[in-house]
């Protein structure tokens, strides 16, 4: 049995979490949960200012936090994110691929070139390349997990969101690459597949009330998710109570997949 199981399935003292997109929403609400379970965390996003508040409110509460700036776009960012959290913290244990973007919301045959190449860039890209800098690392120290945030409509055909939810279909097949190559070393990858979340992100699918309506009809529960109930799902998969998971894809979603 882990160590980590004997002082509880859920608990992250000693860890570090490195969660991308974290300044707000989903990204956000992981952070502070997985401090709360113990974890120094390392807030990150394209804005200094917006992490450093992050980072500071977890202190005031408590919490181990540090606020690192970086755009996921750019290789040599990325680079040097994973460089400084090391030195500020120590090695990284738990990754969490959080941040994300979707700048075309339409049908597939009106996407500019470069929206569809941002969005690809962004949401895939991004995370193969912080494995790739991250996991090798957790491998030489005996193991770790690395958890994607990806969406539902990698799972579902979308009139208006086409390219992102390719996008995300394909960051659960990394997950599932990266689960069967790593695995021998005690790295689990897995993602989370979010339905209809209250962020800023979807802010344009559950504010619109025709929208908000026609969706939650098609969820059991009646309602959207809240960013907390997507934390609960990350600390599951980084912690000793996710311990034999790995190459799957955690759908929360209020059961809007299996009554759609």
């Amino acid at each position: 049995m882990e160590r980590g199981c004997r002082v509880g399935l859920f608990d992250l003292t000693g860890k570090t979490a490195l969660i991308t997109g974290s300044s707000r929403g989903i990204g956000l609400a992981i952070a502070r949960r997985m401090a709360e379970a113990g974890a120094r965390v390392v807030i990150s996003s394209r804005n200094q200012q917006a992490c450093d508040e992050v980072a500071a409110q977890i202190n005031a509460e408590g919490g181990s936090a540090i606020a690192l700036a970086c755009n996921i776009n750019d290789r040599a960012q990325l680079e040097a994110l994973v460089r400084k959290a090391s030195e500020h913290v120590g090695a990284i244990d738990i990754l969490v691929c959080n941040a994300a973007l979707n700048p075309h919301y339409g049908p597939s045959q009106d996407i500019p070139d470069e929206a569809f190449d941002k969005i690809m860039n962004a949401n895939v890209g991004s995370a193969h390349r912080l494995c790739q800098l991250v996991i090798p690392g957790m491998a030489e120290r005996g193991g770790g997990a690395v958890v994607i945030v990806s969406s539902i409509a990698g799972l579902k055909g979308s009139r208006m969101l086409g390219t992102y939810g390719i996008s995300k279909a394909a960051d659960m097949q990394l997950a599932r690459n990266l689960a069967v190559e790593w695995g021998p070393d005690n790295v689990r990858v897995n993602c989370i597949a979010p339905g209809l979340i209250r962020t800023d992100f979807a802010r344009a699918l559950w504010e619109n009330p025709e929208t908000y309506a026609t969706t939650v009809a098609q969820y059991p529960l009646r309602r959207i998710g809240e960013p907390d109930e997507i934390a609960g799902a990350a600390i599951y998969l980084a912690s000793a109570a996710g311990s034999f998971t790995t190459g799957q894809t955690l759908v929360v979603d209020g059961g809007g997949t299996i009554a759609g």
